[in-house]
């Protein structure tokens, strides 16, 4: 396994959960290296909304690569959000993998959601988590099981029964965003053999609650990015009212030299 894999992977096998930060430009992603995090993802929603595009509609192949290719020299371990994987067909979903690992990628996420609000056939995830592995042995494949996520009647065993089927698919780790309290969360911990990976949910548990019951990598998701349209819209709004007083932001010569971290 290449030397950036196998540190990407190690993260999910560490004494506190992995905390990902999810970016959706090269500002952000930058941002966070600066803050100290070694390893981010990007937010779907964050790269389809910045390109005018909708989420889980399989719109954003071009722009997943895009961003790959613009995130390649920061000193990060990325790992791309590829929605269902962009294609129906498990040959082309491990294309796109390949063409991510290529771009320096260590990891992906591959979900069972669909945009009209159904999963997937189970199969077809599990075929499309197998073809990856298949051609990119060391890229960690984090498939993630959306039966709380679209409400699905009776979601634990469903979860379970999915991410048993993609961990026998090749899956490195299994992401199930919405799980609703500790008790489902240390379920799932207990009834999957492989690193669980959750949303964080603002109110809910800590990173350290999350870590006591087993918990290996806690994702933001698009909240960072909502965060920051909604920071935006606030100051819009202070200056447009009051011109009162609002958060202070990161400076121009702060911004301006985020760039600097990814020049040759």
């Amino acid at each position: 396994m290449n030397e950036r894999c196998a540190a990407f992977h190690a993260l999910h096998h560490a004494d506190r959960p992995l905390l990902l930060p999810n970016a959706w430009d090269h500002a952000s992603a930058a941002a966070f290296v600066a803050r100290g995090h070694q390893a981010v993802g990007t937010t779907s929603l964050g790269v389809a909304a910045a390109a005018g595009l909708p989420d889980a509609a399989a719109a954003t192949r071009t722009e997943n690569v895009r961003l790959a290719r613009a995130l390649r020299r920061l000193p990060v371990l990325l790992s791309v959000d590829v929605e269902a994987g962009c294609d129906d067909d498990p040959a082309a979903v491990a294309d796109l993998a390949a063409e991510l690992a290529a771009l320096g990628v260590v990891g992906i996420n591959i979900e069972d959601g669909r945009a009209d609000g159904t999963l997937d056939p189970t199969e077809l995830t599990a075929a499309k988590v197998a073809a990856v592995k298949a051609a990119v042995p060391d890229l960690f494949v984090n498939a993630r099981t959306d039966t709380w996520w679209l409400g699905t009647p009776d979601p634990l065993p469903q979860a379970l029964a999915r991410a048993r089927t993609y961990a026998a698919a090749g899956a490195d780790g299994i992401f199930v965003p919405a799980a609703p309290d500790t008790g489902t969360i240390g379920a799932l911990v207990a009834g999957i053999d492989l690193p669980l990976n959750v949303l964080h949910r603002p109110g809910g548990p800590t990173l350290a609650e999350l870590g006591a019951l087993g918990v290996a990598r806690v994702s933001t998701g698009s909240l960072l990015f909502r965060a920051a349209l909604g920071a935006a819209l606030d100051t819009l709004d202070a200056v447009r009212t009051s011109g009162g007083s609002h958060p202070e932001p990161p400076s121009y010569a702060e911004v301006q030299g985020l760039s600097a971290a990814s020049r040759p």
